[in-house]
């Protein structure tokens, strides 16, 4: 991890963020020109938006995120895996979903896993615009807030074992956001087989060091721009 944190190099961790369900066209176009001028690894918007930041985003050094199963992670599995390769084909290059929560608690450890490695494969198997689709990333949501250690823990295996290529912390819309805590202990369970998103909460130049410094490598967050500029260029 670098020493000493420069805008660019910050940047290439930030997924510049904003999922309010009344979030507007103007509002999404004004998030892609904000990714573009500050060069963020991504814009994270919810799937009906995808095709927009796709067009806006087209050129650009700047991925296309979306969310699946989003925010509850209650959809059936058939629903995920229609939404995330319907998002590919728009012009999605990485998808976060959210894990059945509720199999989770119930000791369902199978379904979560299926329900997981059902999307790993629809990412993989579809084509995307202009790129392999091999290359989409899947990030697993496990939702600390509503978990204990073990159950973390737990999810975390899971998300491994399904293949994910990154597990995160929160949706930002449950009780709780990141916690430096939880991220370590992620890393804890992961090692360096898988990345780590931390989201929810994140607003500062110091709350995102907090998190990459616990191990987190890519950072979710609506306030992006605020945090690039409290660094040297």
């Amino acid at each position: 991890m670098p020493k000493e944190w420069t805008k660019a190099v910050m940047a290439k961790t930030i997924d510049h963020t904003i999922l309010k369900p009344i979030a507007t066209s103007e509002q999404i176009r004004e998030l892609c020109m904000e990714a573009r001028t500050n060069r963020f690894a991504s814009v994270c918007v919810n799937p009906a938006w995808v095709p927009l930041a796709s067009k806006e985003l087209s050129g650009a050094d700047v991925l296309v995120c979306t969310v699946i199963g989003f925010p509850l992670g209650a959809n059936a599995t058939e629903t995920k895996v229609e939404e995330t390769r319907l998002a590919i084909k728009q012009g999605a290059h990485e998808v976060d979903m959210v894990i059945n929560l509720g199999a989770l608690k119930s000791g369902d450890l199978k379904a979560v896993e299926e329900d997981i490695r059902a999307v790993v494969h629809a990412a993989a198997s579809v084509q995307g615009r202009g790129s392999s689709a091999a290359k989409t990333t899947v990030k697993v949501i496990i939702e600390t807030c509503y978990l204990s250690d073990d159950e973390k823990r737990i999810a975390c295996e899971l998300a491994k074992k399904a293949g994910a290529h990154f597990v995160k912390t929160s949706t930002g819309f449950g009780t709780g956001g990141a916690s430096a805590e939880d991220v370590k202990l992620m890393r804890k369970v992961v090692g360096d087989s898988m990345k780590i998103k931390a989201s929810g909460g994140i607003r500062s130049y110091h709350d995102a060091i907090a998190m990459l410094e616990a191990g987190a490598d890519r950072l979710g967050t609506s306030s992006g721009v605020a945090i690039v500029s409290e660094l040297p260029e």
